[in-house]
């Protein structure tokens, strides 16, 4: 196939970035042009890899910012919730999408890219471009499945486990509907928004339509996502495609821990901007105890927040670690359950305490604990002792190391980003009918 143009459009967030570098690398390694486009945040990281990136005009990032921290900061009991999270969603997701038309428009006429993938959440491509601008578009998830809503899966967002009879299916569904009808009105306005494009209402939830696009790319495999088979053709599971930043000291600062005693690493997220409950928990737990504790703050943390414990002798903290330097060298690990930090672990077969707290963590908490790689811990009911008592068990109990092996030799047979990329090419030949799916087939890591 002949060099192709690929934008490749997402929110600054790091964890949103990190894959589709990944995907980005891949097709320009395949003799393809790729650029980017989002908020000023990423500039660094984008332009370190080589590629352009074209800024967010009319849309703020920080207006993205401000939604992620309305919904992170505070402690485990303060997050919102229900009535109070749609408003949130609805400004950030919804209310942004005239200014994401018309500043990719802008782009896509200075530089004429033949498909555009996207974040999930970025919803303009999606939502409008796709069918108003008749551009290939596809759907590049950050989250570990898709959310399209099916029998196989249980309602997106509470943590349940997959229903495996015919009464649970029924309770799953009815539970996805009514979720829906909460969001009906958000759904409104993205049909009034839609009508100012010429374009129909949607007709379904927004979950709902992403199964018709052409191609929705799941960065993740199928045992870690209920191993689904409800899905359509378009959907395809490549395996993790997390590009990983440089270890940046991280060897070297590895190598003044003892090794005798098992390592347990304690972090939360990317994006931590509230009472580090599980660090502070983590070290309270741990500290003193025949482990090394390894707890990373993320930049946006002090030290000092997480309380004198943290100057045990085997409380080891730093803002930020290489997870593939890392995780390979630990026996456990302890997460809030982010995408990112729940694949390294897979990755490197090191069982997960996780207890998650806000967007997508109640869901891959459940799916951790469905493989039996992992403990899930509730957050409001989080203590010392009871955390203690659960990383006693991964570590103890043989089973958890075990299944926790078994997703890393599955995550090691996947294709990765080059499937990815080549999945992507064969999207650029329908440019001339957006309303088609492609010959989409071999769904690879499936």
């Amino acid at each position: 196939m002949s060099s192709r143009r690929f934008l490749i459009t997402l929110w600054p967030f790091t964890g949103h970035l990190l894959p589709q570098l990944s995907i980005a690398t891949a097709l320009r390694e395949r003799g393809h042009e790729v650029a980017f486009f989002s908020g000023e945040a990423v500039r660094g990281a984008v332009e370190r890899e080589g590629f352009e990136l074209f800024p967010f005009q009319r849309l703020d990032q920080e207006r993205a910012f401000a939604s992620m921290r309305a919904v992170d900061t505070g402690d485990r009991r303060a997050r919102p919730g229900g009535g109070r999270l749609l408003p949130i969603l609805r400004d950030w997701l919804v209310e942004t999408i005239p200014d994401q038309v018309a500043d990719l428009r802008d782009v896509l006429g200075r530089w004429r890219a033949d498909a555009i993938a996207t974040d999930l959440s970025l919803w303009g491509p999606i939502l409008v471009l796709w069918e108003a601008d008749r551009i290939p578009v596809a759907l590049s998830s950050t989250f570990m499945g898709p959310l399209i809503p099916g029998p196989d899966a249980p309602a997106f967002g509470f943590g349940l486990r997959p229903p495996s009879a015919s009464w649970s299916r029924l309770g799953s569904a009815a539970l996805t509907r009514l979720t829906e009808l909460g969001a009906s009105g958000m759904r409104r306005r993205v049909d009034e928004l839609r009508g100012q494009y010429g374009l129909a209402p949607l007709g379904e939830s927004v979950n709902r339509y992403t199964a018709r696009l052409p191609l929705y790319l799941v960065g993740n495999i199928p045992a870690l996502d209920y191993n689904r088979h409800d899905l359509p053709a378009s959907v395809h599971y490549v395996g993790n495609c997390i590009s990983y930043p440089d270890p940046a000291g991280t060897p070297q600062w590895l190598e003044r821990i003892p090794t005798e005693r098992p390592w347990v690493h304690v972090t939360e997220s990317t994006l931590a901007y509230g009472d580090p409950f599980l660090l502070r928990t983590a070290i309270e737990a741990l500290a003193d105890q025949p482990v090394e504790l390894i707890i990373t703050t993320g930049e946006q943390r002090d030290a000092m927040a997480l309380g004198p414990g943290a100057s045990a002798s085997n409380v080891h903290v730093a803002s930020w670690l290489s997870h593939g330097e890392l995780l390979p060298r630990c026996s456990a690990l302890v997460t809030v359950g982010g995408k990112a930090t729940v694949l390294a672990a897979a990755e490197a077969g090191v069982p997960m305490v996780v207890v998650p707290t806000t967007w997508d963590k109640p869901d891959n908490a459940r799916r951790v604990t469905e493989t039996g790689a992992g403990i899930r811990l509730s957050p409001r009911r989080l203590s010392a002792e009871g955390l203690r008592a659960a990383v006693r068990e991964v570590l103890d109990q043989p089973s958890y190391r075990e299944a926790a092996q078994r997703l890393a030799a599955q995550l090691a047979g996947a294709p990765g980003p080059p499937r990815a990329a080549e999945l992507l090419e064969q999207l650029v030949p329908l440019a001339g009918d957006a309303g088609s799916q492609p010959a989409l087939v071999d769904r690879a890591a499936t």
